[in-house]
């Protein structure tokens, strides 16, 4: 399994701890950047790079490829990311972990994009793990909703 980060400023540490947490339980893990910090860059121009990465894996059929996005409050970048073909993000920034598996389970998400601002690095690798750990249920009208959604 390949999981692709990007972040923006706002998200950069969070999203080196996170590359080091996944790295620790074997998992492979790719900065996709940026490599230094720099207050000024755009989430535009780096979340893209994750989001690549993962749509050429699913190309491939490597569907259990996923990415973790960072920033701010998560949303711009989600927003980014859900315009790609074949991408399914959703947001996190604390609160209930439930939506967490409901992502997974029910909309087969395999974009997590975090809202660094709003978490805590326990809550986002907390986040991650559960995130991880759950897969999409296959059930009828989950699947057909899905379908919908790619099809629009």
């Amino acid at each position: 399994m390949n999981i692709y980060l990007a972040s923006d400023h706002a998200g950069f540490e969070l999203k080196n701890t996170l590359v080091a947490h996944l790295t620790a339980q074997g998992i492979n893990a790719v900065d996709c950047g940026p490599e230094v910090f720099d207050e000024r860059d755009d989430y535009t121009k780096l979340i893209p790079k994750a989001i690549e990465r993962l749509t050429a894996d699913m190309k491939q059929g490597l569907h259990e490829s996923k990415a973790i996005i960072l920033g701010g409050s998560g949303q711009g970048e989600a927003m980014v990311a859900n315009r790609h073909a074949g991408i399914r993000a959703t947001v996190y920034y604390g609160g209930d972990v439930k939506i967490l598996q409901l992502s997974r389970e029910h909309n087969d998400a395999n974009v997590l994009s975090l809202g660094a601002r709003f978490l805590t690095e326990d809550q986002a690798k907390q986040a991650v793990d559960l995130w991880l750990a759950f897969s999409f249920s296959e059930e009828g009208r989950h699947a057909r909703r899905n379908k919908d959604i790619d099809h629009q």
